[in-house]
């Protein structure tokens, strides 16, 4: 059994990366023979961290998104940080149906769906400076595991 892995990665703010991102922290985190859903879960809270970053974070502007992820204790712990325009209320933010976008799809659901598919959840952001999400999930031993 694993007992502490990390890793680091990093790339576009382009919306067809957020599928690459995806799939890397899916494989990365099977180590820890996680059940379907909890691939799931960790794969939606992703995406909404992500996509925030591309859609709030950039504006629209192509720069980098670098997301860590480390395993310890059978917990995931994944961080995705934009050195974006930042977020001026971050409580404001993080109010479901809130939005600062109010054309989008799904707009003012990213930081519920983190906090719903996620043990633990924290922002922290400097406007004009960027912003990191930091979530934690803990990968619990059933049967019925992913064999990915």
């Amino acid at each position: 059994m694993i007992t502490e892995n990390e890793m680091k990665l990093e790339f576009d703010s382009r919306s067809c990366n957020e599928g690459f991102a995806r799939v890397s922290v899916a494989a990365f985190l099977t180590q820890l023979n996680p059940t379907l859903e909890e691939v799931a879960d960790v794969k939606t809270a992703l995406s909404e961290a992500v996509t925030n970053a591309i859609i709030h974070g950039y504006e629209g502007k192509v720069d980098k998104i670098i997301i860590t992820c480390r395993i310890y204790d059978q917990t995931i712990e994944i961080q995705v940080m934009d050195r974006g325009v930042g977020i001026v209320d971050i409580p404001q933010a993080m109010e479901p149906l809130f939005t600062t976008k109010q054309d989008c799809e799904r707009a003012g659901m990213g930081f519920s769906f983190m906090e719903a598919f996620m043990d633990t959840l924290e922002v922290t952001s400097s406007p004009g400076k960027g912003t990191i999400v930091k979530m934690t999930k803990k990968i619990l031993h059933t049967d019925n595991r992913y064999e990915g």
